[in-house]
Formats: C-alpha cells, structure tokens, sequence
C-alpha cells in the first residue's frame, strides 16, 4: 500500500521548504522529495553565500524590480510581503540587516543560516523529509493523486506542489526536470531564458585584464541606441567578457540577446565630471612631464587597465607626458569616462544566477498557484513564467509563491 500525505512538494529550495512550513501550518501531513540529500543547496550560493534574503521595500517598488508578468505576483505578495518574510526568519532565530539599495541579509552574513532555518521550520511544522527524484505524476477522476519516483517508490496525496527550480545550477537540482513533470500535466513552457548571468562580449581586451574587479564605477547599458540600464556598483573582468554584480544585473534588462543590438559603457571616474577629471589629469601630467605615459596613470586608473585604455585612446605607451597633445589627452578622458563593451552572448544557462521563463501563468491561478488544467497541482518559484532584477527580489518570489500554493494545497 502507497503512503498518503495531504501534500506532497517537488523540490526542497527556497520556495518547496517555505511551501512545506505553510502547509505544515495550516495542520496537514507534507512530503518533501527532493534528489539531493540535503535540502536548499540553492540558497546557500545565493548572494555570493550570503543570501540577499528579500528586499526591505514597498509593494510599488517590488513590481518595478520584476519585468515578467508581475500582475501575476499581486496575491503571493498580499500573503507574504517582505516585511512578513523579514518577521518571518526573525522569529526563526536569524537576525537580519538591510544595505545598499535595501537588499536584506542575515547579520551572520552566512546564507547556511537562511536555509537551516527554512528547513528547521519545515520540520517544526511537521513536514517528512525523503530523498527521491520524481519523475512521474499520477492523477486519478481528473485530479492530481501523487507521484512516481525513479527508484520505483509511489506516494497519494491530495495536493502536488511543484518546486523544482528552472535550469540554473543544475548540480543543486534545478535542472529543468520539473518543466518535463509540469507538461505531463499538459502544460506548455515558454523559452527558458538565463537572467542575472554573465555577459560574453565581441572585445577581446576583457581577456587581458582578466581578475580585475572594478568597484565604485556605473555602467549603463543601451538596446538599439535606447538607455535600458545604469547604475553604480562593481564588475569584473574575465575571460569571456564580463561578470560581478553590475553585469548580472544588467543581464536581466537584456532580455533581446541575439535580436537587438545592445551597448555597454563603464564610466571608470562616474565621480567626477568631464572638466573635473581633466583638472585631475592635467595636475598627475604636471608631476611627470618627464615620463613615458605608460607609466603615469597608476594613481588614475588599474595596472591592468592602463594599457587597454591608452590602446583604446590610440596614444602609444612610449609618449612623453610633456609631448602629450590636448586631442590625446581629450581621447583618454573620453575613454575614462565611457569604456565601451559590445554584448554578444550570455555565458550558458547552466550559469545563470535564474532563469527565465517557464510555466505560462495563463495556466496557472495567481490567487491559489494551482494549475488551470488538473485539479491539486499547484506551482511555486522559478518554475514559473516569473522573473526579478537582482536585490532579493527573485527569492522573495520563491517565498511568497511557495506560501500561498502551501496555504492552498492544504484546503
């Protein structure tokens, strides 16, 4: 005879566990199968391992952050706003903290405090734990009635929550084998798409300056000659382009690669204006009228950047400061201020902080996450046609979506 649980959830991530304490909650007997043997290996690289928990904001400014289908989002936010996800690990024993841009962190800043809380949680409210990979929906008289697991093992229940992940970082389990399960079910998928993902760029001087992470510079990204894109942060150089914080951010903003023609550029000095860092040229060359320029610009600008920047400036490094003409140094100035990338691919999606794209929310009731098509299927997080920018705002989604489809499973 198969075991029967009210609610079986697909997926121990940020969104199952948080399905799991819902459900649990509300008095009924939960299954977690997840194919990893320990639970919300997501969430533990989230954030560079810090894990930008949520972000302390309005309702307003939350669905300026999320470009696909935030309409969809309006009842998992009334059920789990921020501020309830804050109070939520609060009273779960992790204190957090708000920085830059009110993204929310734990004091600890240690994302394992995050995940162990969710899955502490999960277990208090009396959720069952099993490793199994599922790859089978059953359903019985038009509704959903349990799953199937490749090592053989059935389980009934009343509800299937599917919190599977879309198909980045396929080694935590999010490899895009919850969208198979979800077309059992006779749903469709839309293209998965990366978002927050490094950018590979036609430039080859990116290679050169490889490892080198530029803090406090703005870069701004335009589509078709259009500004889509700028903010202050950091970046990084790499072998195939560029990363780091600013970048995955843009990506998401990208959302035409391959279709539109899009533009970076690096304001190296965005403290300083044009005149103002001409005034600050100007006074370094007077300290080496003597030198060749190759060697003047370390207080201006990275060792590894100098020579790329000058190539770009068209001066060659052997020019004495004093035999410097005013167009060179306005060339320089201009390269400083607007060092140019063109985008031309994303890094595959595998490394894609999310994914984009997913189960049609069409298909899906943004009051309850279930399915349009079978009766106690429910949907949750990055299997859904629903993605954010960076700031904790994709894992607030995960949370708040996999409340409400806990909350109504469990009728």
């Amino acid at each position: 005879m198969n075991e029967y649980y009210d609610v079986i959830i697909v997926g121990a991530g940020a969104a199952g566990l948080m399905a799991a304490v819902s459900a649990g909650q509300m008095g009924k007997s939960v299954l977690l199968l997840d194919k990893n043997s320990r639970s919300g290996r997501k969430i533990l690289i989230t954030g560079k391992g810090r894990c930008n928990v949520t972000n302390n904001c309005s309702l307003d400014t939350l669905m300026e952050n999320i470009p696909q289908n935030p309409r969809f989002l309006y009842s998992a936010f009334a059920a789990l706003s921020p501020a309830d996800t804050m109070a939520f690990f609060e009273a779960a024993g992790v204190p957090l903290k708000t920085e830059r841009g009110n993204r929310v962190f734990p004091v600890s800043d240690n994302a394992r405090d995050i995940a162990d809380a969710l899955i502490r949680e999960a277990n208090k409210a009396g959720a069952d734990f099993r490793q199994g990979n599922v790859t089978e929906l059953l359903s019985a008289d038009g509704r959903i009635s349990g799953v199937r697991c490749e090592e053989g093992a059935e389980y009934e229940a009343s509800a299937v929550i599917l919190c599977c992940g879309g198909c980045s970082y396929p080694l935590t389990g999010s490899d895009g084998s919850g969208f198979a399960l979800a077309k059992q079910a006779g749903h469709t998928c839309t293209d998965i798409r990366p978002s927050l993902i490094p950018v590979i760029t036609r430039e080859k001087d990116p290679k050169e300056m490889m490892g080198l992470s530029l803090k406090n510079v703005t870069l701004t990204v335009t589509e078709n000659g259009k500004e889509i894109f700028t903010e202050l942060g950091e970046m990084l150089f790499t072998h195939f382009g560029v990363s780091g914080p600013l970048v995955l951010s843009a990506s998401a903003h990208m959302r035409k690669m391959g279709k539109a023609s899009y533009k970076m550029s690096i304001d190296l000095k965005p403290g300083l204006t044009e005149e103002q860092l001409d005034k600050r040229l100007l006074r370094d060359f007077s300290q080496n009228l003597n030198r060749d320029i190759i060697n003047s610009l370390g207080a201006l600008l990275p060792r590894k950047l100098i020579p790329v920047a000058l190539r770009r400036a068209d001066i060659p490094f052997e020019t004495k400061i004093r035999d410097l003409t005013r167009e060179q140094r306005q060339a320089l100035l201009e390269t400083i201020k607007g060092f140019t990338l063109t985008p031309v691919d994303f890094r595959p999606v595998e490394e894609a902080i999310v994914t984009s794209g997913g189960v049609p929310v069409k298909e899906v009731s943004p009051k309850t996450m279930e399915s349009k098509l079978l009766p106690g299927l429910h949907f949750a997080g990055e299997m859904l046609d629903v993605d954010a920018y960076t700031g904790g705002f994709n894992l607030q989604i995960a949370f708040a979506t996999g409340w409400l489809a806990g909350q109504n499973a469990a009728w």
